[in-house]
């Protein structure tokens, strides 16, 4: 899919073409010589035809909606070879599963997309000593906030990353990723509740190119075996942060909470419209401890599974960034009920982003750097 990288952009009809391996990244920077962007999430090295169908939740989401609520059309492989395009009146049914379904329907070698105008916005990093009042508070910002802003809320043990300051490493951290695209003239505004977090101990908001904001973090110098669990929650409130806390701190390896609140634009699209069935949920969650020794993986994965549940991310998960399974059963006994590939018949349903599967889950993928895992990186 590598060799699929074209890119084409649009700027008078506001759509943009993206080849199946194209990258957000180069799509994005293609875009932004035209001050127009897309939607995708929060590192350019994902690739466009897979965020786009498992969802998309990132910096412009919000104001813009989800990756997918942008994809005007699908060129896809069938099982049979045969190649067809999907859109809203060609092969409805696909183009409606194709969006948030993840890749059960056939190789998408191509997409075509809506562009909209984001030259620069108003971003970057804010870090804060974490408690469980703060966490909440953050969360309850971005919730409560002007659709221009979107934000990567993540509490971790700091690693010792070249963008984080030598005096916090190894400490927790509550560390916000924040974008706001609406007018630059109304961004004080809409970041002032979370300047009134507190005094910070690092901060670099400020205008910037958006393709700036998919720069993410330096890849990890080894291998990381992901070990992480995702889900859905209405429920951040200060005891639900203290739970989270208190799980970072007594976790055996590194370890990281991201939470991506939802809302905006998102939430305003039917439920129904297409099969990404959560956009009525507050806060998608995930929590991951990716770790480089294999055989700390069981460790890392108990933790996962045992915070998950004390969070209450049981049931559906994001497609987008799973390891081996969605979200932990509620009891040892349940099996999961969303994995990424199906073989058999599907139904049209918002009940789960993936469809029933009766194959195994499918195989971990390499997670990123313990930074990008920190900083919610869609690489997870």
């Amino acid at each position: 899919m590598r060799g699929l990288d074209s890119v084409s952009i649009d700027p008078n009809a506001l759509v943009g073409h993206a080849g199946g391996g194209t990258t957000a990244g180069a799509y994005s920077r293609a875009a932004g010589e035209h001050g127009l962007a897309t939607g995708f999430g929060d590192a350019g090295t994902v690739g466009v035809a897979g965020i786009a169908l498992g969802g998309g939740i990132g910096f412009l989401s919000r104001r813009d909606g989800l990756t997918v609520d942008n994809v005007l059309a699908a060129e896809v492989v069938l099982a049979d070879g045969s190649v067809v395009t999907a859109d809203a009146e060609h092969h409805p049914e696909l183009f409606w599963a194709l969006r948030g379904g993840g890749g059960n329907f056939g190789i998408v070698t191509g997409l075509t997309l809506r562009l909209r105008p984001t030259a620069d916005v108003t971003g970057g990093m804010v870090v804060h000593e974490p408690t469980p009042e703060r966490l909440a508070a953050a969360a309850r910002a971005v919730l409560d906030a002007p659709d221009g802003l979107s934000a990567m809320i993540n509490v971790l043990v700091a690693p010792p990353a070249p963008f984080l300051p030598g005096s916090l490493h190894g400490r927790p951290i509550l560390l916000v990723l924040v974008c706001w695209s609406g007018p630059e003239a109304d961004a004080a505004a809409a970041l002032a509740p979370l300047r009134a977090l507190g005094e910070p101990l690092v901060d670099d908001i400020g205008p910037r190119a958006y393709t700036d904001m998919l720069q993410g973090p330096p890849p990890s110098p080894q291998p990381l075996h992901p070990a992480m669990r995702t889900g859905f929650t209405d429920r951040l409130d200060e005891q639900w942060a203290a739970t989270a806390l208190d799980a970072l701190t007594g976790a055996r390896t590194f370890a990281a909470f991201n939470l991506r609140p939802m809302g905006g634009a998102i939430a305003r699209v039917p439920v129904d419209a297409t099969a990404f069935a959560h956009r009525q949920r507050a806060v998608m969650a995930s929590v991951a401890a990716p770790t480089p020794d294999v055989t700390a993986l069981p460790t890392a994965q108990a933790w996962a599974d045992a915070t998950a549940r004390s969070l209450g991310l049981v049931g559906a998960g994001y497609v987008n960034f799973m390891s081996r399974t969605t979200s932990p059963p509620p009891t040892p006994a349940s099996s999961s009920s969303g994995c990424g590939r199906s073989s058999g018949p599907t139904t049209r349903t918002t009940s789960s982003a993936t469809t029933t599967t009766s194959r195994p889950p499918p195989r971990a993928r390499p997670a990123r750097s313990p930074a990008a895992a920190g900083a919610g990186a869609a690489g997870w």
